[in-house]
Formats: C-alpha cells, structure tokens, sequence
C-alpha cells in the first residue's frame, strides 16, 4: 500500500481531470455522430447524471478508503468537481434540450414529480460546495465552517442516489447498488464520530 501511495503522489490532479472529460467527451462525439440512440436527449441527460453521481461517490469514499491505507484525499475536491460539472450538465441538458426553457413546464414539473425535486434539492445543495471548493473560501470562512458547510455533500449525494432511484417504474439493480454504496459509506463515515461522541459525554 505504501508503494501506491507513493506512486499517487506522484500523480498531479490534473490528470484526474482530464480522465473525468473523458466519458463528456464521449458522450458529445456520439451526440454528433448520432450515437445516441432513438432519443438523443435521453441518451445526452442520463448518462450525464449517472457520471455525476458515480464522480460524487468516487468522492465520499475517499475518507474512508484513508481508514485502509488509501491515500486519495489529494483527488477529492477534483472528484466533487467532477461530480458538480456532470449534475450541473444534466440539469442543464433537461432545461434547454427536454423542457426547451419553457419555464412554466418546468415549475410544474418540479411540483409534480417527486423524483424531480429530490434531484433539483441535491443540486442545490451542491451548488454552495461547487463555489466555496478553493483555498480562498477556506480562508475566508475559516476551516471550522468550511467543514461545516460541505457536509452538505451527505445529504446531497444521498439525494442523487435516491433521485436515480425514483426515475425508474421500477428499481433496477444498478439504482439499488448506488444507494447501497452512498448509504455504506455515510454509515462508515457518520457512526464512529456517532460513537465517539457518546465515549466522550
């Protein structure tokens, strides 16, 4: 473990971003060349929330990896990043691509469909994450409320999850091992610190 360690070191940040392009990438080449499929928008939106969220879980495993020598912490705000553009893409490509800006239809989309505002509540609670993840707001909000502020990223991520599980008329496999894993990791993240509070009072 500590040879891959040292090897991750080495690995500048900016390769991670540029490995996560790469599925956008992909994802544009194939909306040009009609590779995707009888329903382009579909094809488009889909696949970019599920890269989001799959970045955004990538992220909150860091933490806990660490527990088993794993040292990627270097690469977590990179993945949240990542996981932020792809959401924001996806929501972007269902206003001006699916809904056409027809804002009517789009609030009363919100208001009907449940799955709708779960995924809108999670961006929403990204966004604030997306904007203060440089050294500059660390400084200007000290790190104790930095931290603070980006546990967001819990019920965020959860709400992603939960939100690709109520697109579907049915729960499919893949939905369900999402969820599986944010609620995981949260658990392995969120009951320790449970436990040592109780020690400590």
């Amino acid at each position: 473990m500590d040879q891959v360690n040292r090897q991750l070191r080495r690995l500048p940040t900016w390769v991670v971003y540029l490995a996560g392009a790469i599925p956008a990438g992909l994802l544009i080449y194939a909306a040009f060349f009609g590779g995707l499929g009888p329903d382009p928008v579909k094809g488009l939106e889909r696949p970019l929330g599920e890269w989001g969220l799959r970045f955004l879980i990538a992220s909150l495993a860091v933490t806990p990896l660490m527990r088993v020598g794993l040292r990627l912490l270097k690469f977590r705000r990179a993945l949240g990043l990542l996981g932020f553009f792809y959401i924001l893409a996806h929501f972007g490509v269902w206003i001006g691509l699916d809904m056409g800006f027809y804002w009517p239809q789009i609030a009363g989309d919100l208001v009907k469909r449940p799955y709708i505002i779960v995924g809108f509540a999670g961006f929403l609670m990204l966004l604030p994450l997306a904007l203060t993840s440089n050294d500059g707001s660390i400084r200007r909000l000290g790190g104790q409320a930095w931290r603070r502020l980006h546990r967001m990223a819990y019920p965020a991520i959860l709400a992603g999850a939960v939100h690709f599980l109520m697109i579907g008329k049915v729960y499919t496999t893949e939905a369900l091992i999402y969820l599986g894993l944010v609620v995981g990791l949260l658990a392995i993240r969120l009951i320790p610190q449970r436990r040592r509070r109780l020690q400590t009072a």
